[in-house]
């Protein structure tokens, strides 16, 4: 059985559990708490599986996988159906563009770590480290709502979500943690609200997880 090194609230390992579950493959979960004991992914035992230090990490076997998008890609190439790219080349290359608008411009300025550094190092205060989340994460999300509506359905795979979806609603589910006014995004809210009365998206959700109810 795969192995999901997780975190309930870490939208990186959010869109590994999306994707696990629309390619419907059964996974264990070993929750590592981010905050935890100075943050469980800093202990010796985890840094032996993933130097880097981060979540998600999947073991398949003898293959462990860190960063999400290696492991989305991963999984496509892996275990191919049902997929979670277009079969068109331009097409998966334009979803692949959008993901990682999501994945490596939205995402590393707001997560965890750096938010932790604004205030632990830089001295930044509460509503100051909102300020800055909130700018990144707008200004971002305006370039996601351009991106999808270049395309001709408002799911990425017709009337299937895929990989640009395991990133997108992590990722917003993040923008209301904080607050973020998403009025201007009409084509995102839309594809938000019809993932998130599916099954995959449901199971994934961050408060379904085993480890949720451990005090963040």
């Amino acid at each position: 059985m795969l192995t999901l090194y997780d975190y309930w609230r870490s939208s990186a390992a959010y869109r590994v559990r999306i994707a696990l579950n629309l390619k419907g493959l059964a996974y264990q979960a070993v929750p590592v708490h981010l905050v935890k004991d100075g943050g469980q992914q800093h202990s010796a035992d985890y840094r032996a599986l993933n130097p880097q230090g981060l979540l998600p990490l999947l073991v398949d076997g003898n293959q462990r996988i860190a960063q999400s998008l290696a492991i989305l890609e991963y999984l496509e190439e892996r275990y191919p159906q049902p997929a979670l790219l277009p079969r068109d080349q331009g097409q998966r290359a334009q979803i692949r563009s959008i993901a990682l608008h999501i994945a490596c411009d939205i995402h590393p300025l707001n997560n965890l770590r750096v938010l932790q550094y604004l205030s632990s190092e830089l001295g930044v205060d509460a509503a100051g480290k909102d300020a800055w989340y909130r700018h990144w994460v707008t200004t971002g999300l305006a370039a996601v709502e351009q991106g999808l509506q270049q395309q001709a359905t408002e799911l990425s795979l017709g009337e299937r979500p895929g990989l640009l979806e395991a990133c997108l609603i992590p990722q917003v589910y993040n923008a209301r943690r904080f607050n973020c006014d998403l009025h201007a995004y009409p084509r995102i809210l839309a594809v938000v609200e019809r993932c998130n009365s599916l099954p995959a998206f449901i199971n994934a959700a961050p408060e379904v997880q085993p480890d949720a109810a451990v005090v963040p």
